[in-house]
């Protein structure tokens, strides 16, 4: 029972702690989570095509093609081309999204930097420099995003250079699989 009590009460401490962790960069950090949540959840949807949903539309293609073998002609380097073409938009077309979301990070957190110096200078032009504590939290305020938008970019990144990898294979393999004997 003690074990259930100190989890939860760890995770209540957690939440807390998030949650002013977030009010802390301003509205920009709670702009950055929302695009963070879309973006991984396209990335999620993208490892779960490649990897479940691509293998059997290549097998149909695949049993399409035996088919095709069969006759003769030079059609069949036409058809090869388009779902070739077809395959190469399936996998790659929906990443451009993702690579926009990535390249918005830094601007989003450029902005929280623009947000925060303006709010050092409202606590300037109102206290002066009798108020630390003011300048420190505007300052916070202005660092804390910009470090949001590149850590966030820097693991986007990441992600979609394993995602295009993938896509690519995925192509390479299909492509070898639809060759004319």
């Amino acid at each position: 029972m003690t074990d259930w009590l100190g989890l939860w009460l760890s995770l209540v401490d957690s939440s807390y702690a998030l949650l002013d962790f977030m009010s802390a960069g301003g509205v920009v950090m709670w702009a950055l989570a929302g695009l963070c949540v879309v973006f991984w959840t396209l990335v999620f949807e993208r490892f779960w095509y490649v990897r479940r949903v691509f293998p059997r539309w290549g097998r149909e293609r695949r049993k399409a093609w035996q088919l095709l073998q069969d006759d003769n002609g030079n059609w069949q380097r036409a058809v090869r081309a388009a779902w070739l073409a077809q395959a190469r938009q399936h996998l790659l077309g929906p990443l451009r999204l993702s690579k926009t979301l990535v390249a918005m990070y830094p601007l989003l957190g450029l902005l929280g930097t623009v947000s925060g110096m303006v709010a050092v200078f409202d606590v300037l032009a109102i206290n002066g420099t009798g108020n630390p504590r003011g300048m420190a939290a505007g300052v916070w305020q202005a660092t804390l995003p910009t470090m949001a938008g590149m850590v966030l970019a820097i693991t986007g990144l990441f992600s979609l250079a394993r995602l295009e990898r993938d896509a690519r294979r995925a192509l390479e393999r299909l492509a070898d699989q639809l060759r004319h004997d």
